[in-house]
């Protein structure tokens, strides 16, 4: 907000106040009403979705869960999160919300991706999530909202990389050293070094349990008959990590080839590991493939 001019800035705050909106939300009605105040009001309450949340709430409700001594929801506070909600923290539900949140991490949020998340839902308070629960996971069951849903899990899911880097800090001291009756002389230099914890977005590919478990949980609901064969192909074939190709081009695959691989074309553009898969699968007799 800080780039706004005085009266936009001013605008935004009344609309807040009289409103209880955030800052967001007060940016969005101002600007859908060419910054006319009380168009804005009408604009806000002309939107169910935006105005059924109270941002004190949203506040109240984030300060419930963030750790003590950090601005941020953690695994403990996520787990108090799920036992609020009456759900499993493996429940399919919690990754849709964490894809309305836009989460980066697993089982983390930061104040905004809280706060704007819920916004999003339409909900200000852990019972009116509750009730919303049944929708957001029949969510998965929306072929446009699975696809985002999924291609969001890849990055969800990876593992934070924690490494340490070596800083080297000149420090310049000057040492006193009186010399006779003539002066003072700086004579020391010297670097110091610290080792920095670098914690980078997360890795590039996806642990094989951690994408054997994605799966399994993404597609309980979408029903692929070959979701069992395919988890234990890559732990007797593959036992590596799944890369974000192997993981997009799958989804191709389930939306595209049937259970039966009658449409499987062996000169298609498929990445090395699902022609693999095929070829594990006639040769164990799971699919009858007619050549």
């Amino acid at each position: 907000m800080h780039k706004l001019g005085r009266g936009s800035r001013d605008k935004v705050q009344q609309f807040m106040a009289i409103t209880g909106a955030s800052e967001k939300v007060a940016l969005q009605a101002l600007k859908a009403s060419d910054w006319h105040l009380e168009g804005s009001f009408d604009y806000f309450y002309s939107q169910p979705q935006i105005s059924v949340t109270n941002s004190r709430h949203l506040e109240d409700l984030y300060s419930r869960y963030k750790e003590c001594d950090a601005d941020m929801i953690m695994v403990e506070g996520t787990s108090q999160l799920c036992n609020d909600l009456l759900v499993d923290p493996q429940d399919v539900v919690m990754l849709v919300i964490s894809w309305h949140m836009k989460a980066a991490t697993m089982c983390e949020f930061t104040r905004q991706e809280f706060i704007d998340g819920l916004q999003s839902i339409g909900v200000d308070s852990i019972e009116k999530l509750r009730e919303k629960l049944p929708s957001l996971r029949a969510e998965i069951k929306d072929d446009n909202k699975f696809r985002e849903i999924y291609n969001f899990a890849f990055a969800w899911a990876r593992e934070k990389v924690i490494l340490e880097s070596k800083l080297f800090v000149p420090i310049f001291s000057i040492v006193i050293v009186f010399i006779g009756t003539s002066a003072f002389q700086p004579v020391l230099s010297m670097k110091l070094t610290y080792n920095i914890p670098l914690i980078l977005q997360g890795q590039k590919s996806l642990p094989l349990e951690t994408a054997i478990g994605m799966w399994r949980l993404l597609f309980a609901e979408r029903h692929w008959p070959l979701i069992d064969h395919w988890c234990q192909f890559l732990q007797v074939r593959h036992n590596k990590a799944i890369s974000r190709d192997t993981w997009s081009q799958l989804l191709e695959f389930v939306k595209t080839i049937d259970p039966q691989l009658s449409n499987y074309d062996e000169e298609g553009a498929w990445p090395y590991l699902i022609d693999e898969f095929v070829e594990y699968l006639t040769e164990n007799g799971c699919v009858q493939r007619n050549k």
